[in-house]
């Protein structure tokens, strides 16, 4: 079971590079960003966390884009996966998003994975003429877009969202398959859309009792004709030996462990104590 890091981005504390530097250097597995590209003041969407319109911490408004957070992570590291937590594709231009994240795993010798999600904040997806209700159907589109301009030499789509001719589009992915997982909460109705269009699962914040869930998902994997088994990353707070040993005995694929909103030098404490611990879990 791998562990990774995954660093809410502001243009406060540590930089993205900085931390990603420290994942490579400390033996974690991937380093993940989130995407916010901006937060209506206005809102009605409620917050997963808090229950209303308010937010948790002031850092969804502050963070940083994650394609060029995770391009400077790239230049200063060699090992370390390169993944968001989550982007929302949705809020861009498929075609150009396609390039920058096959740049992106071109130039870092293949080493991206993307995160995914519905969108939880429907006024930041409306200001991209994103329509609420169809949110999983244009996410689809998109990924299935994308993964045709990566993948064929002369690309071409035809959807409700997604629409262009016979392109040809370079560099393609150094992977021959960029992984894409989804963060959502764990319901039937999210594992459907996974095991369809997916590769694999990133629980929530509010996921804390997983067995029947990661069961639930492996089985509808299985029902869909997928060939291996998902990969599941769980987000966790504190390392508890019982808790990692039974994750990775149900099939849990990586632990992420979110770091604190503090300096680079508090930050870069945290890493190394918490790499401490799970080298002594080992």
């Amino acid at each position: 079971m791998d562990y990774g890091l995954v660093l809410f981005t502001s243009d406060r504390g540590i930089t993205p590079a900085e931390a990603a530097r420290l994942a490579d250097e400390h033996g974690f597995s991937t380093f993940y960003v989130p995407e916010h590209t901006h937060i209506p003041v206005k809102r009605e969407a409620a917050h997963p966390g808090t229950g209303d319109e308010t937010l948790p911490a002031d850092r969804y408004m502050r963070t940083l884009d994650p394609w060029v957070s995770l391009a400077t992570a790239a230049a200063v590291t060699s090992r370390v996966r390169l993944a968001t937590a989550v982007a929302l594709p949705v809020e861009h231009d498929p075609i150009s998003l396609a390039k920058t994240i096959a740049t992106l795993d071109h130039l870092s010798g293949g080493r991206v994975s993307v995160g995914v999600g519905f969108g939880w904040n429907t006024d930041e997806l409306a200001d991209h003429n994103v329509p609420p209700g169809r949110r999983r159907t244009m996410l689809r589109e998109y990924i299935e877009a994308m993964r045709a301009l990566w993948t064929e030499e002369e690309a071409a789509y035809e959807g409700e969202f997604v629409r262009f001719g016979p392109s040809w589009a370079w560099p393609k992915p150094n992977q021959a398959h960029v992984p894409v997982l989804v963060g959502a909460a764990g319901t039937e109705k999210n594992f459907r859309w996974i095991a369809r269009s997916a590769d694999g699962w990133i629980t929530t914040p509010r996921d804390f009792d997983i067995d029947e869930p990661v069961r639930q998902l492996r089985e509808i994997w299985g029902e869909a004709g997928r060939d291996g088994t998902p990969r599941i990353v769980a987000l966790d707070f504190k390392p508890v030996a019982e808790k990692l040993e039974h994750w990775q005995q149900i099939g849990v694929s990586e632990v992420l462990f979110g770091l604190p909103d503090r300096s680079a030098d508090e930050v870069a404490a945290y890493v190394e104590r918490l790499a401490g611990k799970l080298a002594g879990l080992a």
